[in-house]
């Protein structure tokens, strides 16, 4: 089995469940052949007559507050390279995946890109969670050219003032998911809220953009709890929640602190006294908790029981190639990582090209159907902020599974014009082609 070879030094988490989860992702990963290591795989390809690899570095996390949703996008990107590599490569050469630990840290984040560039050849940066680490890859990425992927970070300003030329952002932000959420919240649940918010970029713009849209439509916020990133131990938010007595307690709190959140509400029985609103929900932070604690409402892109054309082949294709796996069904952040690779690389197949500024022509403004992408409306890239508009769900606890992964109930289905987020066009200003370095591997 090839081993990963790499300069930084993975932290590894001391929670087991989580080093299950992480061992299986690993295992599964290196069985699945030829995606990680081209230092062990490069001397073949140097001594012999077969077209040099493209080299895609995987820039996700492994230890820190993300690394389950980490774990998870890495697999989705890996499905994606094997399916082309199965059919002959890309652009008669074979697709070789690198992955170093960006330690859910913007500073580690910086370092793997430019070492993943400088380095190790990448042609492309494909990963993010924490929009702190996502923001530090993109402006390494656009000092060189080189196009990154944004598969699974929120926070509105990806796609608003930090945006790039060459950074695509893949999963709806905070604002997307509140333009779904709030109204229904506010006739449903009532007019005073509190926000708990997680204390970054991520946090802070997504409860921005939540309490806009609370007060714009006649509630208002009474109180917002900053939650520092990793707190394990939420008693005394928790003690300020019931003394509150909010109608409506709105989250942007994600990874492992919204697992721990998840299980104290429901030690005190605090999801019975105020309707809960998750902005968005990542499959990893959930799957195994129990039903007791999928509480309140929540917003996602995808789930592996749409009643839609190839949901079902999709998720065969998963359990087939990663069996075993501690997360027996893909959820949204794998599909936003094979989504977005995939993509890459027919826009690189169609331009018959590596070279830069040629695929990013070929991203912007690109129309994706739904049947494609296994949503329920079309998709497409807006050319002037680079962020994929799409379906939003929103999503609660179900209690008619059809099995036992059937843990969530689809509400509602929100159309991608109906959820923009007006704010990020105005302040996204992209670097023009030409003060943008040509780039190509």
């Amino acid at each position: 089995m090839d081993k990963l070879k790499t300069d930084e030094t993975p932290h590894v988490s001391s929670n087991p469940q989580r080093r299950r989860f992480l061992a299986a992702s690993a295992a599964s990963a290196a069985g699945i052949g030829g995606f990680f290591g081209p230092w062990a795989h490069n001397r073949v390809w140097a001594q012999s007559a077969q077209a040099k690899p493209l080299v895609i570095g995987l820039t996700m996390d492994a230890s820190g507050q993300y690394a389950a949703s980490g774990g998870m996008e890495r697999l989705g990107a890996m499905m994606a390279i094997r399916e082309f590599n199965d059919k002959g490569g890309l652009l008669g050469r074979p697709i070789e995946a690198i992955h170093m630990d960006t330690e859910t840290t913007p500073a580690t984040g910086s370092r793997v890109a430019e070492r993943m560039i400088n380095r190790n050849d990448a042609a492309f940066l494909i990963g993010a969670v924490h929009s702190g680490v996502a923001n530090a890859i993109s402006q390494v990425a656009q000092k060189y050219g080189c196009i990154f992927l944004n598969t699974n970070s929120s926070s509105p300003t990806e796609s608003g003032k930090d945006c790039h030329r060459v950074k695509f952002v893949w999963d709806g932000n905070g604002t997307n998911f509140a333009q779904a959420t709030v109204r229904n919240a506010i006739r449903t649940g009532g007019k005073d809220w509190v926000l708990m918010t997680n204390d970054y970029v991520w946090g802070h713009n997504t409860s921005k953009a939540t309490r806009t849209l609370i007060e714009a439509n006649g509630g208002r916020v009474i109180e917002e709890l900053l939650i520092p990133q990793n707190t394990r131990d939420f008693s005394s938010y928790l003690l300020k929640l019931q003394q509150l007595k909010p109608q409506v307690v709105a989250t942007a709190v994600g990874g492992d602190d919204i697992k721990a959140l998840r299980q104290q509400v429901v030690q005190l029985g605090l999801q019975k006294r105020a309707a809960w609103i998750n902005n968005q929900q990542d499959w990893p932070d959930v799957y195994g908790l129990g039903p007791e604690s999928i509480f309140g409402v929540f917003g996602t892109t995808w789930y592996y029981r749409l009643d839609l054309p190839g949901v079902k082949e999709f998720v065969a294709a998963y359990q087939k190639q990663f069996p075993g796996m501690a997360i027996a069904v893909p959820g949204n952040v794998f599909y936003n990582g094979y989504m977005a690779t995939r993509e890459l690389l027919r826009c690189v197949q169609e331009a018959g090209t590596t070279q830069n500024i040629s695929v990013i022509k070929k991203l912007e403004g690109r129309k994706m159907s739904a049947r494609d992408r296994m949503q329920h409306y079309d998709a497409w890239i807006d050319p002037v902020t680079h962020q994929v508009q799409q379906t939003i769900y929103l999503a609660s606890y179900n209690d008619t599974p059809a099995e036992k992964n059937d843990i969530y109930k689809i509400l509602t289905q929100s159309e991608p014009k109906d959820v923009i987020d007006p704010a990020a066009v105005g302040s996204c200003k992209l670097e023009s082609y030409e003060a943008t370095p040509s780039y190509e591997r």
